[in-house]
């Protein structure tokens, strides 16, 4: 039976789950691990933006819980598209929570309660800097020649851009109105 509370590094990829590619093997074990953390930091940005949904309140509760719902939506799609190329890579994905929070770079927040501010400008940060990780991971696949990749992440940035826009916009007065 596997130790399901192990902390070693995951182990090589088997013979039955290597996939070919012509990357090559730095570049499918870089690019692997490039994704693996943002697989996590996408699936730490996910549950923060759920507990922020789940846990809004105030006078514009319907308008920020619909916006982080609607968000936390776009977010949790990007986990399966992200780990399905790890594997065509060849590489080995997550497994397990504790190895999600051992990669992850989008801070917790276990906090009772946040002001709904707070919590729009918090996501907003975040957004960007998941934004800027994946930039860093584009960066790399341009390097070993990942088209795919690079393509699949210029989407993915464009919707962390996107999410952080929306956020910044919610999170701060109306200018004056001009007569």
């Amino acid at each position: 039976m596997p130790n399901n509370r192990s902390t070693a590094p995951p182990h090589a990829v088997p013979p039955q789950l290597a996939t070919p590619t012509d990357l090559g093997g730095n570049a499918t074990r870089d690019v692997g691990g490039a994704l693996n953390r943002l697989l996590a930091d996408v699936f730490a940005l996910y549950l923060k933006t759920k507990n922020f949904h789940w846990h809004m309140s105030g006078p514009h509760f319907r308008d920020y819980h619909l916006l982080l719902d609607e968000q936390g939506e776009q977010i949790f799609a990007m986990t399966d598209v992200l780990a399905e190329r790890v594997r065509k890579l060849g590489g080995l994905t997550l497994h397990s929570i504790g190895e999600i929070s051992r990669n992850q770079r989008v801070l917790d927040n276990d906090a009772p309660y946040v002001e709904p501010q707070d919590m729009l400008a918090e996501l907003r940060e975040d957004n960007g800097q998941l934004a800027k990780n994946l930039r860093e991971a584009h960066d790399l696949c341009e390097e070993v020649r990942d088209i795919a990749t690079a393509s699949l992440l210029e989407t993915f940035i464009d919707e962390a851009e996107r999410r952080a826009w929306f956020l910044h916009e919610t999170s701060h007065a109306a200018p004056p109105q001009v007569p």
